[in-house]
């Protein structure tokens, strides 16, 4: 996954002043000299909010911003971003540290937040081919552990009770994504319009809240170096309060995805692998989090919400880039790929 993996240098969108920077963060951050060159190197992975590899004064943080241009409605969330990983650190769960947050545009020319470096190991392909058997499956525990120990904090004693609503979180999704999917139609997808009709009407009771990723998944996670443990989570922009088994059903929809769609498992002979299959995987996080589903059509249910709504995430980054302002270069094959996901999502409707 070398398209993905490592730095490439800046697109000229978002090449900043060094001036302007270091000006500001003699003010904020140790160590700063402006005397001194500043090193900026853009990471290939991410479609939504570009992030950075900043190297000064032989210390090494992260710097991520709002994408410059038109933007749709409540996207690209950087406050909020720092807002939980400053919350999340301060109780040991594993995220980059927070350094600081700035939202005067005038200095880079869009909000943005600094975190430290985490060095590590990011696995680009559920396969997980690069490594054994053993390591393979621990990969795997360790994902269901670190979602299952984020779905079990409280949000109000973690200082979150402010972060979004209580109740209503699947609800409320459907309505947002259907409006942002309007907003950044490029094609018709007959698929998306029956699924935008038919999620509001099987929606299931289960109704609690917790906080959500909104986009766990394994290239989300930086890993240990040398042992299979999570040392960093990342990429909080969707992150809310909500229902924790429709975010667990979000990270589980790899199972249903080809390799050739989404980088996904369905397909592929996990059991070769030491991989868990879904209903495995399933069963041990409900265990781990005491969680009990009502009805297998849930289950279902869920998986379908989260095609819907990844489609129409896909379909946003579409529209960016054809306005020109996608944060990678990948970002028109990734759009493509909104249209045969809203139809796969139809399948299983038609399968339940």
């Amino acid at each position: 996954m070398n398209e993905f993996s490592g730095t490439k240098l800046l697109s000229e969108e978002n090449t900043f002043s060094s001036e302007h920077f270091l000006n500001w963060a003699k003010d904020h951050l140790p160590n700063i000299n402006p005397a001194l060159p500043l090193e900026v190197s853009q990471f290939k992975g991410g479609q939504s909010n570009p992030t950075f590899l900043v190297k000064h004064n032989e210390a090494s943080f992260v710097l991520r911003r709002k994408p410059p241009g038109k933007l749709l409605p409540s996207a690209h969330a950087i406050d909020r971003e720092f807002k939980v990983i400053k919350a999340l650190h301060q109780h040991h769960f594993p995220v980059a540290k927070p350094l600081e947050y700035c939202s005067d545009t005038s200095v880079i020319g869009s909000e943005f937040y600094l975190m430290s470096y985490l060095q590590g190991r990011v696995f680009w392909d559920p396969r997980l081919i690069e490594l054994t058997p053993q390591d393979r499956k621990q990969v795997f525990d360790e994902m269901n552990s670190v979602i299952a120990q984020m779905h079990a904090l409280n949000p109000v004693s973690i200082g979150l009770e402010d972060y979004g609503r209580f109740g209503g979180y699947v609800n409320r999704q459907i309505e947002r994504w259907t409006k942002q999917y309007r907003s950044s139609e490029t094609e018709k997808i007959p698929a998306m319009d029956n699924l935008i009709d038919w999620l509001p009407q099987h929606i299931p009771k289960n109704d609690s809240t917790r906080l959500v990723h909104g986009d766990f998944r394994l290239d989300n996670l930086i890993f240990d170096p040398i042992e299979p443990k999570v040392i960093g989570v990342l990429d909080w922009e969707l992150s809310t309060l909500g229902n924790p088994l429709s975010d667990f059903a979000y990270h589980a929809m790899v199972w249903r995805l080809s390799p050739n769609l989404f980088r996904g498992l369905g397909g592929v002979d996990i059991q070769s692998l030491h991989i868990p299959n879904e209903a495995e995987y399933l069963t041990a996080y409900l265990k781990r989090t005491e969680q009990v589903l009502e009805h297998p059509k849930d289950w279902e249910f869920y998986i379908i919400f989260n095609m819907f709504r990844l489609a129409a995430i896909l379909q946003g980054i579409m529209a960016r880039a054809i306005q020109g302002n996608a944060s990678s270069d990948s970002a028109v094959d990734a759009g493509k790929k909104a249209k045969p996901l809203a139809e796969l999502a139809w399948e299983q409707v038609l399968k339940i």
